[in-house]
């Protein structure tokens, strides 16, 4: 067991991918000599060679396009998307050759590429680097979406990830890398693509995933201290949704609050309260609650925190939850 940053424990990932399959390929602005903006490929090329983490011109859509050829071909490109708010010039890539080659060749053609995402703010930066831009490769059919939100989770769902035979969008929440954690380098605790209950409670559940997980079990915490029972499920997955854990915890609580950064409207979190109402209709005691971002573009960076869900807001939708 061993104790690192989400930054270490990615670079951690990496370089055990590296190491186990010649195929695996890194790709992105910066990532060679830099070792990237936040430094997460750092001492990659120099163990590794310029062929295998290589330093991409200033193009995302040509990087994920190369990628694409290069999983052709049979090996694992690993593209770095270096902000959020920069996968938009590769949206087309991604969503019309990527998530679609697949399905197009009947199955003949697999494309096992992997595209790492520094999601959502909380970091002081300028305008297209706080983005979180989930919601539209989860509505894309054939990409998985995963979010990471603990250094354990970081190191093993990214070598998960590069294994897998699917394109997947790996989004890493950049506001938690340099916060420490546990991280057991013997075997993963859980599936890929399995929801993980971070916390018990018999009186609301707290659906959530990558940057709001920190805050979800904060709010927990200081629920208890008021006798106050709330469960904290971290999604990891969002697809496919880990459905089953997901009813699971409705049922027993009867009370949900699903919890992102990313706007309101058409959010994850109106998918998950869609499911859950259908699904759980007679067991739940209240309308599911969502605490979100704002229906607005990210703000400029000293008004952020008015803008990203905090521990009050999710305390208030507990309450809220609990008035009904």
């Amino acid at each position: 067991m061993s104790r690192m940053t989400m930054a270490k424990a990615l670079n951690a990932g990496l370089r055990k991918a590296l190491e186990a399959d010649p195929k695996v390929v890194l790709t992105g602005e910066d990532i060679g000599r830099l070792g990237g903006v936040f430094r997460i490929t750092e001492g990659l090329q120099k163990d590794f060679g310029t062929d295998r983490v290589i330093d991409s011109p200033l193009a995302e859509s040509g990087i994920v396009g190369t990628a694409v050829g290069m999983a052709m071909r049979g090996y694992r490109p690993v593209v770095e998307i270096q902000f959020d708010g920069f996968v938009f010039p590769a949206y087309d890539q991604i969503v019309t050759q990527v998530a679609k080659f697949h399905h197009r060749s009947g199955g003949r053609v697999k494309l096992p590429m992997v595209i790492r995402i520094p999601f959502g703010g909380g970091i002081g930066a300028v305008e297209h680097h706080s983005e979180s831009p989930e919601a539209y490769f989860a509505h894309t059919p054939g990409l998985k979406v995963v979010a990471c939100s603990h250094p354990n989770d970081a190191y093993w769902m990214l070598q998960q990830s590069i294994a897998s035979d699917d394109p997947i969008i790996f989004l890493e929440p950049k506001r938690r890398y340099h916060e420490k954690g546990e991280v057991d380098e013997t075997a993963a605790s859980l599936p890929l693509h399995r929801a993980n209950l971070l916390r018990e409670g018999d009186q609301v559940t707290l659906l959530t995933y990558g940057p709001m997980v920190r805050t979800c079990l904060d709010a927990a915490a200081a629920a208890q201290e008021e006798g106050i029972g709330v469960g904290v499920v971290d999604l990891r997955t969002l697809s496919p949704l880990d459905l089953e854990t997901v009813y699971s915890q409705a049922r027993r609580t009867g009370r949900v609050v699903v919890v992102h950064e990313a706007q309101l409207t058409l959010g994850m979190g109106a998918e998950l309260a869609a499911r859950i109402q259908a699904e759980c209709f007679y067991e739940l005691e209240s309308p599911v609650l969502r605490v979100t971002g704002y229906d607005t573009p990210y703000p400029p960076s000293r008004v952020e925190s008015e803008y990203l869900p905090d521990l009050d807001r999710v305390l208030d939708a507990v309450d809220r939850s609990l008035a009904y």
